[in-house]
């Protein structure tokens, strides 16, 4: 097979995601011979398909490249996970955390308990694996300090048993700069976060948007690397507020707020999202689409077009969030997923 120089390799690249190779409007300048990535794409290294994108070393004259951010968080997303259709990701519901109503574990069962539910997912053959501390209610929108420090050292636990598999943070609720801190701190690749677009009403209280604040603060403590996909119409909240706003214009505003995904969930935990919603938001913008509840064995049909699919709910023991992580549900979901031929 004749050799495919990086011309053709980046040509190919960028064919691949609808990424055209003229010099319109939006452009970016390439980095001369034997110069570093100058910075603007963190994960940008030798060998990826950001290199292809950002720098391309080894022909420092192939045209300027018209990169849309939308199609830049495909790439990304490409990039951690290794794949851009129907990601799992597996959740550790972390236990109640010292200080919380619930909260009856010391740190370090609290930690091993995570680890032991990572190394069934890690065995299972899971994607990537999200940790957050669902069992914290009631949830305050008034986090102490120690809720932070907590889930560092429980992130970094988990991160220690699973050193190659993606892996994210959530903290409730609406935590989502504290997220990003633990995950920067626990070498975490990714995050969940509330309330990034459109204020609306949950059963923690008012949560307005955050897309502004959050991304600065991203910028200013260097976690560019770390991917922040957005629920829209989340979950457990009222959307009367902005009842006259579709699902499909919400994603679009989350696109232009620069998320790295957006994330379609049901009413509540396990409940199932609207394979309906998931065509329509996927037709109306170009970043990564997951769903965040409600996908099951019986289901998964109706969501492997979905970007990712956050699991929790359906893994565990019976089916419910607060028990323990089953490792033949993990097992049986992910091998029907591998069996969908169209994958």
């Amino acid at each position: 097979m004749a050799a495919i120089s990086s011309r053709d390799y980046s040509s190919n690249v960028l064919r691949r995601f609808g990424i055209g190779t003229r010099r319109p409007s939006w452009t970016r300048t390439r980095a001369a011979p034997g110069l570093r990535c100058r910075g603007h794409e963190p994960r940008c290294r030798p060998g990826t398909l950001l290199f292809a994108l950002c720098c391309d070393l080894e022909n420092a004259t192939f045209a300027q490249t018209r990169v849309h951010p939308g199609k830049m968080a495909n790439v990304k997303f490409m990039e951690l996970f290794g794949r851009l259709k129907s990601v799992v990701i597996g959740m550790i519901h972390v236990k109640a955390l010292p200080g919380t109503p619930l909260g009856c574990m010391t740190m370090s069962q609290i930690v091993d308990e995570a680890c032991r539910e990572a190394t069934i997912y890690r065995d299972s053959g899971i994607d990537a694996i999200m940790v957050e501390n669902m069992h914290d209610v009631p949830y305050s929108l008034s986090l102490g300090p120690e809720v932070v420090a907590c889930m560092t050292a429980v992130c970094s636990g988990v991160r220690s048993v699973c050193p190659s598999l993606p892996l994210g943070v959530q903290i409730l609720s609406s935590a989502n700069q504290q997220a990003l801190a633990v995950a920067l701190a626990s070498g975490l690749d990714f995050i969940r976060a509330e309330g990034f677009v459109f204020s609306h009403v949950a059963d923690e209280g008012l949560l307005d948007a955050c897309a502004g604040d959050l991304l600065r603060y991203r910028k200013n403590i260097g976690a560019d690397r770390v991917l922040i996909f957005t629920d829209i119409k989340k979950k457990h909240s009222s959307h009367a507020l902005t009842s006259d706003v579709s699902i499909e214009e919400t994603a679009r505003a989350a696109e232009f707020f620069l998320s790295d995904g957006v994330i379609i969930t049901g009413a509540a935990t396990g409940e199932q999202a609207n394979p309906e919603e998931l065509r329509a938001v996927s037709q109306s913008v170009r970043i990564p689409v997951l769903i965040g509840s409600g996908v099951t064995h019986d289901n998964l049909e109706r969501y492997v077009d979905a970007n990712g699919m956050i699991i929790g709910s359906h893994f565990k023991e019976g089916g419910h969030w607060a028990n323990a992580v089953a490792p033949q549900r993990v097992k049986r979901l992910m091998e029907k997923r591998n069996s969908l031929q169209h994958l």
